[in-house]
C-alpha cells in the first residue's frame, strides 16, 4: 500500500471537507485540515447543512459538543451525503459516557451510511458490542475481543471502522490493519482525535466511491499514519503538549509523500472473525 500517494492526492485535489464538529476545537480542525492540504468547512444550520454536505468532498460528523440540534442537521447532512455519493465519516465522541450519548450514536449509527466509524477504542467498543469504558469523553479500557467485533460490525454495516489508542486499528471487516506510528502527547492536547476524524473525511474524498470500503479502508490507515507521523516529528522538536501543538501543523504542512511512505509502520492482519 504505497501510502504517500493518498497524501499527495489530497495536496493535488484540496478537496472540501464539512465537519459538523466539537465547538471546543474547531479552530483545531480547521487548521489540521488546511495543513494537510484540504479545505475546511464549518457548517452547522439545518437550512444549509444538506447544500453544504452535497458539494463537499467529505463529510465529518463529530458528536463532542452534543445537543439535539446537532444530531437533527447530522441526519440532514448524512442523508443528503448519501444522495450525493459523499463519503461520511463519524465520530461517537463520549458513546458510553451517557444514555443520550448512546442513544445519540445509535440513531446516527443506524439511520445513516457512514463510509467510517472512528473513535477511540474505548468508543469503538461500546458500538460494536466488545466492552470498553469511557470516563466523560476519554477511553479508559478497551475490550479483548474488540478487533473481532470491529471486523465483524464493519462487514454487517459495509463500513470501515477506525480504533486509534496506543496502536490504531483499521479493518473494512476482510482487511485489517495494526498501525505503530505515533506519540504519547497526541492524548495530551484537546481536539487531536477530532483533527483526525476531519483528515480522515479529506482523505476519503480523493477515494474511487466505486471501490466502497476497501477504498475507504486504504485511505483511513494513510490518515491515520500521516497524523501519526506529523506528531513524531513534532513531538522531536517540542518540550511538552504545549510546544508540540504549535509544532503539530507545521509537521502536518511539511510532512512529504516520502516522509510517509518511508517512516510508516504498519502491521497487516489477516481477514476479519
Amino acid at each position: 500500500m504505497e501510502l504517500g500517494n493518498w497524501l499527495a492526492e489530497v495536496r493535488r485535489r484540496r478537496p472540501l471537507v464539512h465537519n459538523m464538529t466539537n465547538l471546543v476545537v474547531t479552530n483545531a480542525v480547521a487548521n489540521a485540515l488546511l495543513a494537510i492540504g484540504a479545505s475546511p468547512v464549518m457548517a452547522y444550520a439545518h437550512e444549509e447543512v444538506e447544500d453544504m454536505a452535497r458539494i463537499s468532498g467529505g463529510l465529518a460528523l463529530n458528536m463532542g459538543t452534543l445537543n439535539p440540534e446537532l444530531i437533527t442537521g447530522m441526519l440532514l447532512a448524512g442523508r443528503a451525503a448519501a444522495q450525493a455519493g459523499v463519503p461520511v465519516v463519524f465520530d461517537p465522541v463520549g458513546v458510553g459516557a451517557t444514555p443520550y450519548r448512546n442513544r445519540s450514536a445509535d440513531e446516527i449509527v443506524h439511520q445513516l451510511n457512514l463510509s467510517v466509524l472512528r473513535g477511540n477504542a474505548g468508543e469503538i467498543g461500546q458500538i460494536v458490542g466488545s466492552g470498553g469504558t469511557v470516563s466523560g469523553v476519554d477511553a479508559m479500557d478497551a475490550g479483548q475481543e474488540l478487533p473481532g467485533a470491529a471486523a465483524r460490525f464493519a462487514r454487517e454495516h459495509r463500513t470501515v471502522v477506525v480504533a486509534t489508542g496506543e496502536e490504531d486499528l483499521v479493518t473494512d471487516g476482510t482487511r485489517s490493519w495494526v498501525l505503530h506510528n505515533g506519540h504519547a502527547w497526541l492524548s495530551r492536547i484537546t481536539g487531536s482525535g477530532c483533527m483526525l476524524t476531519g483528515i480522515i473525511g479529506a482523505f476519503v474524498a480523493v477515494a474511487d466511491r466505486q471501490m466502497g470500503a476497501e477504498g475507504y479502508a486504504e485511505a483511513a490507515v494513510a490518515a491515520v499514519t500521516c497524523l501519526n507521523l506529523a506528531a513524531e516529528k513534532a513531538a522531536a522538536l517540542s518540550e511538552g503538549p504545549g510546544t508540540f501543538a504549535a509544532h503539530l501543523y507545521d509537521a502536518l504542512y511539511t510532512l512529504s509523500p516520502d516522509d510517509v511512505d518511508r517512516g510508516a509502520r504498519i502491521e497487516r492482519w489477516g481477514a476479519g472473525t
